[in-house]
Parts: structure tokens; sequence; C-alpha cells
């Protein structure tokens, strides 16, 4: 059964990697797609749309001030977030296929929509003057293959015309993985792991494939902000609810 299962999952891994180059939805195979998603699938993409204006942390509601009580309490060394899904299925699922197993099919969509968006609503002040990817350490990177956030950062730069600094930041020493850890955890295990090694504009992005806790964010825009940025955004695929 479980040999019969796998041949499955490698018949339908070998559709999809066909099929992604001719137009068909990485998800359901339907032929009428656009940039790899048909129209009912793009339309089950669970849509971050009411979320902390800082953070972007989905919230339950609406109240007078767009703010999760984090950010209200620690604001955060960043000035917004720009993050346009929440990390549930089937987003979760097209990120986990495209970092874990390096299948960048499921991930082209996901791109396409979000350089559309950020092309349509970035104003001239708020454009970044530097992408800078979430360093991965180079023992992770060469077991996993590639950094997924450079990967996101450098198809962001091309579609926008930004500059990557994929060389600006490095991760000094390997942690623990933060999967499973909670957010005190995450913070503590990235504690002084971040250095800036060139010179930073005032204005950035800091680029990223999921934001869960957002503590490598606030690490990572910590040491920026010391390095002399002024105006520290956000940019990721999904957010992981609260």
């Amino acid at each position: 059964m479980i040999n019969r299962l796998k041949a499955l999952s490698t018949l339908l891994d070998h559709l999809v990697n066909r099929e992604a180059t001719t137009g068909r939805c990485v998800t359901c195979l339907n032929k009428r797609a656009f940039q790899g998603l048909c129209s009912p699938c793009r339309a089950d993409l669970p849509h971050n749309r009411l979320h902390c204006e800082t953070c972007a942390l989905p919230l339950a509601f609406a109240g007078p001030v767009r703010l999760c009580g984090e950010c209200l309490t620690q604001p955060p060394p960043f000035t917004r977030s720009r993050i346009p899904w929440r990390y549930q299925f089937p987003v979760d699922s097209m990120i986990g296929r495209y970092k874990y197993q390096g299948q960048r099919k499921f991930a082209r969509p996901l791109l396409a929509d979000f350089s559309d968006y950020l092309d349509r609503t970035l104003t001239d002040s708020e454009r970044p003057e530097l992408l800078i990817p979430a360093p991965m350490h180079w023992q992770r990177r060469w077991q996993r293959g590639f950094n997924q956030s450079q990967d996101i950062a450098e198809y962001l730069g091309r579609r926008l015309k930004i500059p990557v600094g994929s060389q600006a930041v490095r991760r000094k020493r390997k942690v623990r993985a933060q999967r499973g850890l909670s957010r005190d955890g995450r913070l503590r295990n990235l504690s002084s792991v971040f250095e800036v090694r060139r010179p930073i504009p005032e204005r950035v992005a800091i680029v990223d494939d999921v934001v869960t806790t957002g503590a490598t964010t606030r690490a990572l825009a910590k040491e920026l902000s010391k390095a002399g940025a002024r105006d520290i955004q956000i940019w990721a695929l999904a957010r992981t609810p609260g």
C-alpha cells in the first residue's frame, strides 16, 4: 500500500512538473490557468486582508486601531509588512513543496501575484532602495540546496528593478531550527546571530518566505536599524495566524 502511494505521489509530481510549463494549474492541473493557477484555485487562496498594519499578523476583527497587541506594547524596529496570504491551505502546501523539496513551480504563481501587487501599490516614497534576503547559514543552505528567501528576493528584484543585497547580512553562527520553538525561544535562538557586512541605505525591505512569530524579522531589522536603515519593510509570501 505504501509503495502504491509513493508511486501515485511520484506520478502526480511528474504531471505537475510537466504541466507547469504548459499553462496548467499547479494545484488541480486545470488547463485554464494564468501564471500557474486557475481562477477557482486563485480565488481559494487565503488572502491576508484583515491584519496588523505593522507586522501583518491576521486579526480576528477590525478595531479602531489596526495593530496587534504586541506591536502596540512592543513596537518592532520595522515600519510595516507586506504579506499577502495567510499560511494556510493551499499556500502552506505550495510553499512547503517549494521550500523543502525545491519544486519552484509551486512558488511561481505566488511570486508572480506578489510582484504584481507590489508593482501596483508601492509609491515612490515606499519603494525600497535594497532588498535583503533573510540570510541562511551556509551549512543549512548546502543541505537544502538553495536559500528560498534569496530566490524570492531575486525574483522580486528583477520584476521591480530593485537591487538585491545578498551579501549585505550574514548569519554568524548556525542556530537550532526555528520550527517548533516558542516566540521567546526563537528570540533567544537568534540573539546576536546576524552581522551587517555592507553599507545599508535608509529604505530597505527584508524578504522571507513565511513570517511565523516575527522573531527573525525583528532580530534582523534591529541590526539593519543599527546600521543606518530608517524605513524597514518586511516582504513575505505568507503570515502564520496567531
